[in-house]
């Protein structure tokens, strides 16, 4: 009976979500990646931290569209915000398919977030593009480090995860590559600006990795 409940729940869960979420869930199934042979502090700790850390990305943008959504450089805020919508719902589904409670700062990064996008945003188009710049710098970087952990721990039992975090990684850097085209190292004081937005991201992730 707890086997065929089991099989009940996985179809279910199969069936209701989208077809990319399928793949991915097939193909975790398929290569091994179960809640019982993970190690499951890292995964918790990488799934938390990339879910907050998309989570406030999403809420940086949507600062800066309230600020520059009608003018010439929306449409391009809007294109990496989809994206990060993206990203967002892929690590949501990950915290439900492998039981991850999200960081208890949500809130916090809720309100800091959309401050922090549309407080760059009032500086200019540079300044908003100085913040994306700096931030998606330190989101690669932190995936980058997440990638080598999960390579150095067996990495054939994580391969689904990697292709996530890298696919996910790449578009960061295009993000950034974005923010350089578009002028961001003409923000006022961008050495400054760029070196305290990423003091806090570092912040951001340690603590989100924890709480």
């Amino acid at each position: 009976y707890l086997f065929m409940a089991a099989l009940c729940l996985c179809c279910f869960a199969q069936a209701s979500s989208n077809s990319y979420g399928r793949r991915i869930s097939v193909r975790f199934c398929s290569s091994g990646m179960t809640l019982d042979n993970i190690n499951r502090e890292a995964v918790d700790r990488i799934i938390r931290v990339d879910h907050a850390g998309e989570y406030g990305a999403n809420r940086i943008y949507a600062g800066q569209m309230a600020v520059l959504g009608r003018t010439s450089v929306g449409p391009v805020i809007q294109k990496m915000w989809d994206q990060e919508k993206d990203h967002l719902k892929k690590f949501s589904e990950l915290m439900v398919a492998f039981r991850v409670r999200p960081t208890i700062l949500m809130p916090f990064w809720n309100v800091v977030g959309f401050a922090l996008g549309a407080g760059t945003a009032l500086l200019g188009k540079e300044g908003a593009m100085a913040c994306t710049v700096a931030v998606e710098e330190s989101i690669a970087h932190h995936y980058n480090n997440q990638i080598r952990t999960l390579m150095e721990k067996e990495p054939e039992k994580y391969e689904e995860l990697l292709q996530v975090i890298r696919k996910f990684r790449d578009e960061e850097l295009e993000h950034h590559d974005i923010g350089l085209e578009h002028d961001a190292e003409l923000a006022p004081a961008y050495t400054v600006l760029k070196s305290i937005i990423q003091a806090g991201c570092r912040v951001a992730i340690y603590l989100s990795e924890r709480l």
